[in-house]
């Protein structure tokens, strides 16, 4: 199907509009990234491409005591993985901001093009969920906040509706004592996508693991908490055995599948390699902080 028409909205109000006007029949994109790569390939585009590149009013990244951190839904994956704050304050969020693509593709990609398509081996995925990350997402009826655990529904699905976009994301403080890591198996060496995506965040209490999130990439139909492996590891002293253990129990909760880039069998291998390394450099960031 050729492209008819093509609309760049100044604002998220004009954007709003034209995807109640237009609905299903309208592909959103924002850095374009995916959009070129379907271009490429000669894939049937929708009647309408709305743009959102020009909402300027959605790039940015803030911090203040009372919020937390905030980053607007079009805000660059570049501008995540350079800034200053975010590598200071939430590391495992620019360590995979740092691991999308290219520079060329972060310079371009945008985080809320990267959770909008919804794949499950999309890199600011996991880091987000172990932070606890929320989703405002802006629509007809105004406005809504979501924990970010709820907004992926499959693959490449959301819990936007047809008028609806999302608008920031919103990231709580990190508790003292913090520490975090986002570890991710490529096939190869540069911008490869993941064949496993692992984040683990911890947080001490002298030897104590009084608090372990877990998230995984890749390995099932979207991006997912490994709740039973954390709960091995919850308010107890770090030993090798229960990390055996935790490793395995994240194994057993992931659900990969067979395709080009892996089977299931080597990506559940994977978990439990990546989980266990993961959560071992979560210890240790906190131990240097």
């Amino acid at each position: 199907m050729a492209l008819q028409n093509y609309f760049s909205p100044k604002t998220v109000e004009e954007a709003i509009s034209l995807l109640s006007q237009y609905g299903d029949q309208a592909r959103v994109i924002s850095g374009g990234t995916d959009f070129l790569v379907q271009m490429k390939r000669k894939e049937p585009l929708s009647n309408y491409l709305i743009s959102l590149g020009g909402i300027h009013e959605l790039n940015y990244i803030r911090h203040d005591e009372a919020k937390g951190l905030r980053i607007g839904a079009l805000t660059p994956i570049g501008d995540i993985a350079g800034s200053p704050l975010v590598c200071r304050q939430f590391s495992i969020l620019a360590q995979a901001a740092g691991m999308l693509g290219t520079p060329a593709i972060r310079n371009q990609a945008t985080l809320g093009g990267n959770l909008c398509n919804a794949a499950p081996s999309a890199d600011t995925a996991p880091p987000l969920l172990v932070l606890g990350a929320k989703a405002k997402i802006a629509g007809a009826g105004g406005e809504r906040i979501v924990p970010i655990d709820n907004f992926f529904v499959g693959p490449g699905q959301t819990i936007l509706e047809r008028s609806h976009m999302l608008i920031e994301i919103q990231i709580p403080d990190l508790q003292p004592h913090s520490g975090g890591a986002y570890l991710k198996q490529k096939r190869r060496e540069g911008a490869d996508i993941a064949v496993v995506g692992v984040a683990a965040l911890v947080v001490m209490e002298r030897e104590i693991l009084k608090d372990v999130r877990i998230a995984l990439g890749a390995v099932a139909p979207t991006p997912v908490r490994a709740r039973k492996a954390e709960g091995i590891l919850r308010g107890k002293k770090l030993d090798l055995q229960l990390l055996e253990e935790t490793c395995w129990a994240a194994c057993d909760e992931s659900m990969p599948i067979d395709d080009i880039r892996g089977s299931a069998d080597y990506r559940r291998k994977l978990v439990a390699a990546l989980t266990k390394r993961a959560v071992t450099q979560a210890v240790l960031q906190e131990q240097r902080e």
